[in-house]
């Protein structure tokens, strides 16, 4: 008996700590450390979210058609786009920023914390 009292408790006290714990932020869009890449401009259409965290293909959906992004990581990230012959390039992404209609995005292959080696402009 004296266990199940114990446990009761137990259990009782993490339901009242969990709602403070697990506040949800107000928008999906702010705050919330990613990046997200739209196939329409103005932020509409078939959508991918990357959290920065070392090089990511972009989804077939999305590849090369991408025409709009919101920024909204604590770090800078890189469109990369894989050219003929191995070129490469790659086009920063500043922190919070965005672009409605993004010509640079139909170029994109992947997206990475760093430049990959790519010539950057």
């Amino acid at each position: 008996m004296r266990h199940l009292v114990t446990a009761s408790a137990l259990v009782a006290a993490s339901a009242l700590s969990t709602p403070f714990a697990a506040a949800a932020p107000s928008s999906p869009i702010q705050g919330d450390g990613k990046v997200c890449f739209y196939a329409e401009p103005q932020y509409r259409g078939a959508s991918w979210c990357y959290r920065p965290s070392g090089y990511a293909e972009v989804p077939e959906r999305l590849h090369g058609r991408v025409r709009s992004f919101k920024a909204t990581s604590s770090v800078i990230v890189y469109a990369i786009d894989h050219g003929p012959g191995g070129r490469c390039s790659a086009r920063r992404i500043w922190v919070d920023s965005r672009s409605a209609d993004w010509a640079w995005g139909s170029r994109m292959d992947g997206v990475s914390t760093d430049d990959q080696g790519c010539k950057t402009g």
